[in-house]
């Protein structure tokens, strides 16, 4: 069977079941799934029960697919994303987005934690991105027969939607939001970066770093659908002061930092 031929049962299956008509998809990061609390919410299912979907493996991801309403417009979220590091192949890592994508939807919007790399920036801040650097050595785009999908040499002049953008620090201004704005880089993981790495990442001008969110990025480009990233910064990358990783640590500080962050995206998707 075709990755096509998967694709339209995955999508089928779902239209069957009620996932119809959604305006906006979102994908929720690691530590970041209280944005369901507000939705009202018409259907949800499991990855698992989803034609050829990829299972969430990460402790921190719930896997469900939930269709519903928020701040007056329909979405469709993802609570529960996957990454090349826990074994996915890109073209896995992005199925939700081809299949959010199917089902009809006509803005993106993702969210994130990550590490500061700029030392101006502090744990529990957020951060629009603005642009990236691909590190993870892979693109979603790079297998037999990714044209069929689209344009393989997709533009990534603008990556991220200067209108979604836009409104994003719109809303900012208006709830007194402090928003960052900056460069994402993302890398393989699972393992932390180096005092080595960090410096790396200081020199090519990053502000963040994760293990997310460009693979998504890049197949929504191919898309042709726009999307919008914020970054939950949940730990300070000083190469010269750097302390032990504490994962709990930064699963606290996203769960602190979230009502920022769903503030944002409610303000987005009402003006959207």
């Amino acid at each position: 069977m075709t990755k096509q031929d998967q694709l339209q049962q995955s999508i089928t299956f779902l239209k069957e079941n009620g996932f119809t008509n959604p305006e906006i998809g979102i994908v929720l990061g690691t530590g970041l799934g209280k944005l369901v609390d507000e939705i009202s919410i018409e259907k949800e299912i499991a990855y698992s029960e989803i034609p050829h979907f990829p299972e969430a493996t990460v402790e921190f991801h719930s896997g469900r697919l939930i269709l519903g309403k928020i701040s007056g417009k329909k979405v469709l979220v993802m609570s529960g994303r996957f990454h090349l590091y826990e074994g996915y192949s890109p073209w896995e890592v992005t199925y939700g987005i081809r299949t959010m994508h199917g089902l009809g939807i006509q803005n993106l919007l993702i969210s994130n934690a990550a590490g500061a790399i700029n030392l101006s920036y502090k744990k529990g801040d957020i951060m629009l991105i603005e642009d990236h650097i691909n590190l993870q050595g892979q693109s979603p785009l790079a297998f037999q027969g990714a044209n069929t999908f689209g344009n393989i040499f997709a533009d990534m002049l603008a990556p991220y939607s200067e209108v979604i953008n836009k409104k994003m620090l719109e809303v900012a201004k208006k709830e007194d939001i402090k928003l960052h704005t900056g460069v994402y880089a993302s890398v393989l993981g699972p393992q932390l970066e180096t005092k080595a790495e960090y410096r790396m990442l200081q020199i090519l001008e990053t502000d963040a770093v994760g293990m997310s969110t460009v693979p998504e990025v890049i197949v929504a480009k191919q898309l042709n659908l726009p999307c919008a990233a914020i970054s939950v910064l949940t730990d300070e990358c000083d190469p010269k002061n750097l302390q032990p990783v504490d994962i709990a640590e930064i699963i606290a500080i996203a769960g602190e930092t979230e009502p920022k962050m769903i503030t944002l995206f409610k303000g987005v998707i009402e003006i959207l």
